[in-house]
């Protein structure tokens, strides 16, 4: 077992499906990039019910990343060259609308000004808004 984490595009609709014991369970193709150039696709199924209810609101192409235990695997393609999988159990899913609600909620809770008392938010910690603030 290999916990890990990974990112890419929702290949095709994900699906939910039950068990032979009635449990529910969602399964779900992504699309990742992989360090040379190629894909690598990720076979995923998910038993967690936020998990499960964050894959179904995706559709093919969206952007999500990934959380939980991967195991490698080899697939044979149409010509006959093998070609490296990844099967996860997700734990936990992140699409663009988590980002975006977290962000709303951040800034909601303290009217939008990341100012702390007068000194820019990041300042001295490698995050800048201006070129200028490099140098001050």
């Amino acid at each position: 077992m290999i916990d890990g984490l990974i990112g890419g595009k929702v290949y095709g609709k994900p699906v939910e499906r039950k068990g032979q014991s009635g449990k529910q369970f969602v399964t779900a193709k992504v699309r990742a990039a992989a360090g040379d150039g190629e894909s690598l696709f990720v076979n995923v199924i998910a038993f967690d019910g936020a998990a499960q209810t964050a894959l179904l609101a995706l559709d093919e192409g969206d952007s999500v990343s990934l959380s939980g235990v991967l195991t490698p695997k080899v697939w044979t393609d149409k010509n006959g060259d093998t070609r490296p999988a990844l099967d996860m159990v997700a734990h936990v899913v992140l699409t663009a609308y988590h980002v975006k609600r977290k962000r709303q909620a951040v800034q909601g809770s303290d009217g939008g000004d990341e100012r702390d008392e007068g000194r820019q938010a990041g300042k001295g910690r490698g995050v800048f808004e201006r070129p200028d603030d490099i140098l001050s």
